[in-house]
């Protein structure tokens, strides 16, 4: 029955690797079980041809895997929508409203460019501290301004997100979500953590990937040498450093931590628009400085 009101128009972003037959379809099937919008999905095959994909899901497949990132830009590019929703192949929603709401947060101010939704374990509720964008994490259910983003399950206005030029295809993994929100801020917007919206993602160790250690110290000085001003580049890297060595066990891992290091220092990084001084005021303001 038409009610004569529209519905905001979402375009999900879903990526795969064929590698998660149990989680994969539970993801899908909550997406499409979504109501109170116009939603159209994609699914991007990073390295094989989409399975187990709900017949009414478009897919587009990659020849290679060409990383989390571009691949969600190539997702981007595929789906229609004013909102995208980038939604990992491991997560589920467990309210068929959850879309509708970041939507309706999302409208409440035409300078909000993304929503991040709080996400939880589904067996045990934790939040994990790397999921809360911002420092303070010790209560995960407080809403408000937020200046970086758990990229794996958030939704962006599609007109900021073209602005900024999307995610960062040569990171491959790790830390495109701060260069992202760094990019929207400096274009004049802000983002909000919404965590009356719950999504369910298991509470996995990023750990466990082997190139964890290596990708995770490269990017960190990939983002410095990208979006800094050049005076806050060694502050930020300092301060990643220090973190960095409190944080890591063992020599295995320092090892691939010192030699991301290199890469980054050493490797092209692409294209250099630090943020402007106005943006760092910003984001110190909205309690995030951005040599932390």
């Amino acid at each position: 029955m038409k009610t004569g009101v529209t519905q905001p128009s979402v375009g999900a972003v879903v990526l795969t690797m064929n590698d998660r037959p149990d989680e994969f379809p539970r993801a899908m099937s909550s997406l499409l079980a979504q109501e109170g919008i116009e939603l159209d999905v994609i699914v991007v095959g990073n390295g094989c041809v989409p399975e187990q994909t709900p017949p009414e899901v478009r897919t587009v497949a990659l020849p290679e895997n060409l990383g989390i990132p571009e691949g969600r830009n190539i997702g981007a590019a595929n789906v229609k929508g004013d909102y995208l929703f980038f939604f990992d192949n491991d997560a589920h929603l467990p309210d068929r409203g959850a879309l509708a709401n970041l939507a309706a947060t999302l409208d409440q101010a035409p300078d909000l460019a993304y929503v991040q939704p709080r996400i939880t374990d589904p067996d045990t509720g934790a939040t994990l501290r790397r999921w809360v964008p911002r420092l303070r994490t010790s209560d995960p259910a407080r809403p408000g301004t937020v200046t970086v983003m758990a990229e794996g399950v958030v939704m962006i206005r599609r007109d900021a997100y073209d602005a900024a030029g999307g995610f960062p295809g040569r990171f491959f993994l790790y830390h495109e979500g701060v260069d992202l929100a760094w990019r929207l801020w400096d274009h004049g917007y802000t983002g909000t953590y919404a965590p009356s919206v719950i999504v369910h993602h298991p509470a996995t160790d990023p750990a466990r990937h082997g190139t964890f250690y290596r990708l995770n110290a490269r990017n960190r000085v990939w983002l410095a040498r990208r979006r800094l001003p050049a005076a806050l580049i060694p502050a930020n890297l300092a301060t990643w450093a220090v973190l960095a060595l409190w944080r890591t066990r063992g020599r295995e891992a320092l090892r691939a931590s010192l030699a991301g290091l290199k890469e980054g220092l050493r490797d092209d990084c692409g294209a250099r628009e630090p943020m402007s001084w106005r943006t760092v005021a910003r984001l110190t303001r909205a309690g995030r400085p951005p040599i932390l």
